[in-house]
């Protein structure tokens, strides 16, 4: 029997992160879209060979410089029109590599542009992971190195918080992270018990 498959999202600063790691530390496998990109951009990874051809400045000691790739998406918004055609057929194969060698269950894909990309059509439901505007800001803000206009720039990616809310399948609020586990914990009951029912 295939695994239940859960797409894990929510957009940046509302506790997806935490909530991921709530569904691992409770045995349920976690594949990561973030992890998947950095194997890909790390030496040897598969993305590293086609970046090189159109921007060989972006690779640096064998291994794709995230952060000289993401100064070339600035300055030219027409990069990563490029680098999204090329770097997502090797992210989705990722996934399907790691769906084929999991025996669970149910597994968690843990995308932040779940529905931004379409890529909830390949899940079984989705779960959004959310909390007030002010609280996700606070959180934001308080990343070192975070500045008001690339909080401003990672929103304009992002779906809306209330458009998200209306696709999903569960919701999660984040505000106390007892609370947050706990509905992981139910979620992942209800999910067996629906399966099996």
């Amino acid at each position: 029997m295939m695994p239940f498959r859960l797409g894990l999202t929510g957009s940046i600063g509302m506790g997806k992160s935490t909530t991921a790691g709530f569904f691992a530390a409770a045995g349920v496998p976690v594949w990561d879209a973030d992890a998947a990109v950095h194997r890909l951009y790390a030496a040897g990874g598969a993305a590293v060979s086609p970046i090189a051809d159109l921007w060989p400045q972006a690779v640096v000691g064998g291994a794709v410089d995230r952060a000289i790739l993401k100064s070339l998406i600035i300055a030219d918004p027409t990069v990563l029109a490029m680098l999204e055609p090329l770097v997502h057929p090797l992210v989705a194969a990722d996934r399907a590599a790691f769906l084929a060698a999991v025996r669970a269950d149910i597994v968690v894909f843990d995308i932040p542009l779940l529905f931004e990309k379409g890529t909830e059509a390949d899940m079984d439901a989705t779960l959004l992971v959310t909390a007030p505007t002010a609280l996700q800001r606070a959180r934001v803000m308080a990343r070192a190195g975070m500045t008001e206009a690339q909080f401003h720039t990672i929103l304009t990616r992002q779906m809306p918080d209330a458009e998200k809310r209306s696709r999903a399948t569960h919701i999660i609020e984040t505000l106390n992270l007892d609370a947050a586990n706990a509905c992981v914990t139910a979620l992942i009951a209800y999910i067996r018990e629906t399966r099996h029912a």
